[in-house]
């Protein structure tokens, strides 16, 4: 049956929440993804994730994909290029407001949930402000035979700016994600000069704008690979990922 262009634009509208592979499957160690940042950008404008080999931390913002690489490098990653993992919105916001004066990471994530809807949907979220302090990390490329996640984030490379001027980029899940993708909050950052980038960690703000949207339709693809196939995902490890995560 052909698939119609209202399939398509459904598929692919403002609302869908796209995700490809699993947290659980990078928290194993499966690394290599078939998708390509071409394939990617069909799906979303704005997101995060990683690329192929673990190969540092991924940023989606205004349709351009970053790469933060293990030394804390910003590249544009080329649309042959490849994700083990990524989750990926068409960003249109649909509120916004000013932000305070927040002075933590847990305090910036208690003002969104006092201004979000329900946990029991997707929220993606775009905040562009000043920083008194950004602390981030990112991973270096893997290589053959691939430890899990939570290994290899034991040996993470920490990066910390002050003052500094910048976009984070990110999504609250909600609780019975749990496996597929992070539950709660997981943001990247991207300053504006481009020179410093990750997986945040921690961050104080002296002021700034937030947008948000909330997606109620999540679609994902899986990789079809031997080490996908072979995994087993009977059993979740909540505090594996947090571990990673913090």
């Amino acid at each position: 049956m052909a698939v119609t262009a209202v399939t398509i634009q459904t598929m692919h509208s403002a609302e869908t929440l796209s995700q490809f592979s699993t947290i659980d499957a990078l928290m194993q160690g499966i690394y290599d993804g078939p998708a390509t940042f071409g394939d990617v950008k069909r799906y979303g404008d704005f997101g995060l994730g990683t690329v192929n080999h673990l190969d540092g931390e991924m940023l989606a913002l205004d349709g351009i994909f970053y790469q933060i690489t293990g030394d804390g490098r910003v590249h544009v990653i080329p649309d042959k290029a490849k994700t083990s993992f990524a989750t990926v919105v068409f960003f249109q916001p649909e509120h916004r407001a000013s932000l305070p004066k927040i002075s933590s990471f847990r305090g910036l994530q208690s003002w969104l949930d006092r201004h979000l809807g329900s946990r029991n949907y997707f929220w993606s979220v775009r905040i562009h402000g000043t920083f008194s302090m950004v602390r981030v990390r990112s991973i270096s490329s893997q290589k053959h035979p691939y430890r899990p996640l939570a290994e290899v984030a034991k040996s993470e490379a920490v990066f910390e700016r002050r003052n500094v001027t910048g976009t984070l980029v990110g999504f609250r899940s909600p609780p019975y994600i749990r496996g597929i993708n992070v539950p709660g909050y997981h943001f990247h950052f991207l300053s504006d000069d481009k020179t410093m980038g990750g997986h945040v960690m921690g961050c104080s703000l002296i002021q700034g704008k937030a947008e948000w949207a909330c997606h109620r339709t999540f679609q994902m693809k899986l990789p079809d690979d031997p080490a996908f196939r072979r995994a087993d995902f009977s059993e979740h490890d909540a505090e594996a990922l947090k571990s990673a995560e913090q």
